[in-house]
C-alpha cells in the first residue's frame, strides 16, 4: 500500500496545494486522485499566478472574455472558477461519497480586503453564488477583520476555508467564530450543516526562526505549534459547547495543514507530511510534495493527543530568544501582504496579456 494510502486509511485526507487549467486537461488531476488518494483541493493567489504566468493555457479564455468586455477582477474570478468547477466536479463522487466531509476545492476572496470585514462577506456571498458548485470553500483570512466575517458567512450558509492561520490561538479564534456562527444558526431554526476548515500554516515557522535557532532545534518549531494547535482541536471537538451543536446535526470545523512543503534544502522532503499525520484532519500539499510522498514517504505515527513534547520544545526555542505571540502576528501579516502581492502581479499580468491577444486579433494595421 503507497504512503499517501496509508494516510487515506489512517483517516487524514490529502488535498494538492495547487491548481492549474494544464492539471485538468492533460489528466493529472483524476490521476492524482486515482493513483495518490487525491480527495481535494486548495488554491491562493500565489498559486493562480503561477499559473497564469507560464504558457497559453488560459489565452483562448481570457481572449474570449475580453471580447465581450470583462476585464481586471471580475475577468480572473470567471477564469478560476471555471478551473474550479472542473475540479469540484471531479471531486464530486468524493464528496458524495464521505456525505459532505471531504471533495472539497477552494477560492479566495479578493486578499486586496483583508481589513474590511463587510467587503469580505459580501465577496464571500458573491463567490459562493458565482461558484455553482456545493463543494467549493470560500477561502476567508483568520485576521483580526476576518474573524467576524468568518461567524457571518457560516450563519449564512457559506463553506469556509480559515485561512493564514500561524498558532493556536489565532486557530481558536477562527473556530469559536464558527462555532459562533452554528449557534446562531440554531437559534434562527436553520440547518446545522455548514461545512468549514482551519487552515494552520506550518513551514513558514520554520523559514522564519531557523536563522535564530541553533541546528539541533531547525525545523522543529513548525511542528511543535501543530501539536499544540492539533491538543486544542481535539479538546473542541471533545467539548460540551461542541457536542450540543453535534447532537442537532453540526459537524466539527476540520483542522487543515497547510504550508507543508518542506523549504530547508537540509531537511527530509517530506518532513511535514510525516510528522503530521492525524485523523479527522487534512494535509494540503504541493505536487512536488505530493510525489516525493507518494515515492518514499514514511508514515510516521500519529500526532499525540496531549500535545506531546511540545511544550518542552517550545520551551527551548523561548530560551534561543524566539519570541512566538510576536512571530505568529508577523506571519499573518506578512502571508497576508504576499498575497496581496500575489493578486496584483496576476491582475498586471493577465491585463497585459489580454492587452497583447486583442492586438494580435486584429493583425497588422493596414497602411
Amino acid at each position: 500500500m503507497k504512503a499517501t494510502q496509508q494516510l487515506h486509511a489512517a483517516g487524514q485526507s490529502l488535498w494538492l496545494d495547487n491548481i492549474t487549467r494544464t492539471l485538468l486537461d492533460n489528466g493529472t488531476l483524476a490521476r492524482y486522485i486515482r493513483e495518490l488518494s487525491v480527495t481535494g483541493l486548495t488554491s491562493n493567489p500565489s498559486i493562480f499566478e503561477k499559473a497564469m504566468a507560464t504558457g497559453d493555457a488560459y489565452d483562448a479564455a481570457i481572449h474570449a472574455k475580453s471580447l465581450v468586455g470583462m476585464a481586471g477582477e471580475p475577468l480572473f474570478m470567471e477564469l478560476a472558477l471555471e478551473d474550479l468547477r472542473r475540479a469540484a466536479d471531479l471531486f464530486k463522487p468524493v464528496f458524495d461519497a464521505t456525505h459532505q466531509v471531504d471533495g472539497w476545492v477552494s477560492m479566495e476572496v479578493s486578499p486586496l480586503l483583508a481589513a474590511d470585514t463587510q467587503g469580505t462577506i459580501a465577496a464571500a456571498e458573491a463567490i459562493h453564488a458565482q461558484a455553482q458548485r456545493p463543494n467549493l470553500f470560500v477561502k476567508i483570512p483568520g485576521t483580526p477583520e476576518g474573524v467576524p466575517a468568518i461567524e457571518e458567512a457560516i450563519f449564512r450558509g457559506i463553506p469556509v476555508n480559515v485561512t493564514l492561520l500561524f498558532s493556536r490561538d489565532q486557530y481558536q479564534a477562527s473556530a469559536e467564530a464558527y462555532l459562533r456562527g452554528i449557534e446562531r444558526r440554531l437559534a434562527a431554526g436553520k440547518d446545522l450543516l455548514v461545512p468549514s476548515v482551519a487552515s494552520v500554516f506550518i513551514s513558514r515557522w520554520d523559514v522564519a526562526a531557523n536563522p535564530q535557532l541553533p541546528v539541533d532545534q531547525h525545523n522543529t518549531l513548525g511542528i511543535a505549534v501543530a501539536r499544540k494547535t492539533y491538543c486544542a482541536y481535539r479538546e473542541l471537538r471533545a467539548s460540551a459547547r461542541f457536542q450540543r451543536l453535534a447532537a442537532k446535526g453540526a459537524r466539527p470545523q476540520r483542522l487543515l495543514w497547510a504550508s507543508t512543503g518542506t523549504k530547508d534544502p537540509n531537511a527530509s522532503d517530506t518532513l511535514y507530511v510525516e510528522a503530521l499525520g492525524a485523523p479527522n484532519t487534512i494535509n494540503t500539499i504541493p505536487e512536488k510534495t505530493l510525489h516525493a510522498y507518494g515515492d518514499h514517504g514514511k508514515p510516521g505515527a500519529m500526532l499525540p493527543v496531549d500535545g506531546g513534547d511540545a511544550e518542552a520544545v517550545l520551551a527551548k526555542i523561548a530560551k534561543a530568544g524566539i519570541d512566538r505571540a510576536a512571530l505568529a502576528t508577523q506571519l499573518q501579516v506578512d502571508g497576508a501582504a504576499a498575497f496581496v502581492k500575489a493578486w496584483r502581479q496576476m491582475l498586471d499580468r493577465i491585463a497585459t496579456k489580454q492587452a497583447a491577444l486583442d492586438a494580435k486579433s486584429k493583425g497588422p494595421v493596414a497602411r
